[in-house]
This record gives C-alpha cells, structure tokens and sequence, in this order.
C-alpha cells in the first residue's frame, strides 16, 4: 500500500509524508484575524486543514494541533502598511479605542468563528494560541533575528532585511522583485527594499494612537503579523515540525515572511511540509470583502441550507483546485448530502465492512488528499448491489471519520411492519420471477411514501422523499 503524499508547496511537488516523530505530526494552521465574521472563502481552508488532520488521525498518526487567533498587529495591507483591522473594526461598529473594546471585539468574532467551525464539523486544534497571550515570545525571537545580522530599525520599526536571507521567495517560487505582485502595497521609504517586512511596528506616526502597545528595546509598540506565528508555532511545536497550512494567499508574503524569521532566528529550516488551499471565487472573482461578495456561513443558512453541504461541496473539489461557487452547487451538494444520509439509515448494522472498497478509499488519501476520489469511492460502494447493507454502512462510518459529515449521528428511520411485510412479498415474486407482481408491489409500496431498493439477495426500503 502506497503511503501518504502531499505536494508541498515548498518544493513545488507531492513528496511522501514522514513525520520526524514516529507516529506523531505537528501541525500548525494560520487562524483567524477576529475582526469580523469569517467567509465562507476563509472556512474553505478550514474544512481542508480539517480533512488533512482527519486523514492522519485515520492513518493511525497522532496529531497536536496548534491553530493561533490574530487579535493585533494585521494591517490591512498585505506589506506592513495601513490600519490596523482590529482598530478598523473598532470605528466599524463605533466603539471607543480602548483595551476593553479591543478586548470585546476579539471576544465576539472568536466565538463566532468557533461556532462557525463546529457547525462545519471541523475538529478543535490542540491549543488555540491568541496573538496577544505571546508578545513575550515574539520579542525573543525579534532579539534572536537582530543578534544575527538579519533586521534593521528605522524610526517607525524594526524590519527584516530581506536582501540578507538569499533563499527569500523560495517558497512561491518567484524573484524578489516579484513577490509582491497582487499584494496591497504602499511605499515606505524607511525600508532598505520594498519587499522588507515589520517585526516590530513602533506606536508613532500613523500608529500613535493605536490602543494595544507593549513595551520593547526598539519602543513601544506592537509586533508584526508574521511574526506571531513563527513564534508561537514554534513554542508549542519545537524548532522543527512537520506542517504548516494556510491559504494560498498567504504564500507570497506572510508564509515567506514566516520562513525567513524562522530559519534567521535558527539557522535551520524549520517546517518540512508547506500545505495551502486554493481560493474560492464567485463569478470568477475572490471572495472576500474588499470585492463586495462576501457569504458568510449564517448567509447560507438563512437561505435554507444547511451548513454540512457546504462542507460536502467543498469536498467535491480538490483543496489545490479553485472553487467556484453558486446557489446551485450548493443545492446540489445538499441533495446529495440528504440522499447519503436517508441511505445510511436504511441500512441494516453489522460490524463487517469491505476491505476492497477501504482499499480504494485510502488510495484517494494517499494521493494528496484527494476528497473527489474520495467521494467517488463512497458512491461506487453505494451503488454496489453485490454488498449486504450492513457492510457498506460500516464502511461508510469509517469513511466518514475522515469526511465529516456527520454520518455516525443519522438517526435509523423505522420502516412500518406493513411496508416490510409488501417488500418481502415483493423479493419473493421476483424470485419466483413474477416480475407483474414485483411491478405492481413496488408501485403500492412507492404510493404508501416508501422506495424499495434491491440488494444482492434483498432489499432496502427507504422513506420517499
């Protein structure tokens, strides 16, 4: 049996997975910045970080998780530059600039985003890790990456000097020059290099009034966006560990970024595999605020659906692949959401599965966790008729602990003695080949509200709906 692989984004090809521990993967995943509902574009990549940890729980792996919650320090350019969104958000829903705001603000979009991720059934990191909690930590390292030759300050920050870190870029594979295409950028002429980025941002200037400052040996002030999760990934995942995820968004400059402090700080390549989603759009164009066609989970819900098909429909596509998108997708994905479950409670119980059909399952996981595969899998031993129920529904649960779609909590629909009694008269005409007969119960059967299916030497019988 082939093993795990998974492109990494990093070297630019699938590579098969080894963890540096025998049977344990550290795994960090860039979280939210808590200063608004997240989009259902956003909850793409968390439902594919889900199913990659889902996949090595499967796999027999034992997984510590550390996912950190942004609550300072992310501006709302791409390159350091502009407003805070926390403060952004205070003037949004028009609170006073104090810590206590500030405080509540996060607070409130925190638990939106964690009831958000239970309703997707995403399963809970290890350690959530807020920004805030680990200012002391992000300080060390700053002191780490000044000690050794790599940052400058100026006036208004202490910044990387990227020109020093020769293997800047690797990650998106682009020039120096080039990294900041599609990024929000405005000049800063106190950096050396446009694409130098803040590890420390100084509270002077357009930022003298920003609520949330510590002390430092370069001023008062706040940290960097990338520099909390370099710190934090590595205080609770060591000096090297196995994944890092995040959206494809963050690869040409809060995952560069990250890279160079971390590997300016230890001399070491810290992270083996670099994991990232592929965008969401509608009509073709990124979800996301600044575009206007923002959905948030409670949207769809308010428009009927439930929020397990969107996860189905995020399945549907490959997490490297662009997802595009509509109402209609997302009803079709509940349909067959609706199907799967009224199957899987028709089915009978038993402890036996398929081995063949795990086989396949597996195979899809193996190949970068490919999920249409995946799927493709379930339906096939769905639509086999050679398999008692029984089997396929305890296959379909152990699929499910990697698909997450609930499956486990569909309730067993009690079909009335009396339709039973019409379907068992039903596979007796068919083997006595009285196939008028077999007809015409299955018309009455289908008139009560019930359809019957048939089976390798039965049937199932399921309510219509």
């Amino acid at each position: 049996m082939a093993k795990l692989h998974l492109y990494n984004t990093l070297t630019h090809k699938k590579e098969e997975f080894e963890p540096i521990k025998d049977k344990t993967v550290g795994l960090y995943t860039c979280g939210p910045t808590v200063y608004n509902f997240a989009h259902i574009g956003n909850l793409r990549t968390y439902i594919f970080e889900d199913i990659l940890k889902r996949s090595l729980l499967y796999l027999g792996y034992k997984v510590k998780h550390i996912e950190n919650i942004t609550d300072v320090g992310h501006l709302v350019s791409d390159a350091d530059e502009g407003e805070d969104k926390m403060m952004k958000a205070l003037k949004r829903e028009g609170l006073k600039p104090t810590v206590a705001s500030l405080l509540k603000i996060a607070a409130k979009y925190t638990q939106a985003f964690k009831d958000d991720i239970k309703r997707l059934n995403i399963l809970p990191p290890t350690k959530w890790t807020p920004a805030t909690d680990h200012i002391k930590e992000m300080i060390v390292l700053n002191k780490e990456i000044v000690k050794n030759g790599y940052a400058y300050e100026t006036d208004d920050g202490l910044y990387f000097d990227t020109a020093k870190f020769p293997n800047y870029g690797q990650l998106a594979n682009l020039a120096q020059a080039d990294l900041l295409a599609g990024a929000r950028v405005a000049v800063n002429e106190k950096k050396r290099h446009p694409h130098d980025f803040a590890l420390w941002i100084k509270a002077v200037g357009e930022n003298k009034n920003h609520v949330m400052v510590w002390p430092s040996p370069w001023g008062k002030g706040f940290p960097g966006w990338h520099l909390e999760c370099s710190a934090m990934s590595m205080k609770y995942l060591g000096k090297h560990f196995d994944i890092h995820c995040g959206g494809i968004d963050h690869i040409p400059v809060h995952h560069t970024n990250e890279i160079a402090q971390n590997e300016a700080a230890g001399g070491q390549r810290v992270v083996n595999f670099w994991l990232h989603s592929a965008f969401l759009v509608v009509d073709q164009k990124r979800m996301g605020k600044s575009e206007g066609n923002l959905l948030t989970l409670q949207t769809a819900v308010d428009h009927g659906f439930e929020p397990l098909a969107y996860r189905y429909l995020c399945l549907q596509v490959h997490y490297r692949q662009t997802l595009n998108f509509s109402w209609e997708a997302l009803t079709a994905a509940q349909n067959a959401l609706k199907n799967l479950r009224q199957t899987v409670a028709a089915y009978d119980q038993s402890k036996i599965g398929c081995a063949e059909y795990e086989t396949k399952f597996l195979e899809a996981i193996n190949d970068d966790l490919n999920m249409p595969k995946a799927l493709a899998v379930l339906w096939q031993l769905v639509d086999d008729k050679t398999l008692p129920s029984g089997s396929k529904k305890q296959t379909l649960l152990k699929f499910d602990q990697v698909l997450g779609l609930g499956l486990s909590a569909v309730k067993i629909e009690k079909i009335p003695a009396a339709i039973k009694k019409l379907a068992e008269q039903r596979l007796q005409a068919r083997k006595n080949q009285d196939w008028e007969k077999s007809d015409e119960i299955r018309t009455e059967i289908e008139r009560q509200g019930y359809i019957v299916e048939d089976t390798k030497g039965s049937f199932m019988v399921k309510p219509k709906r």
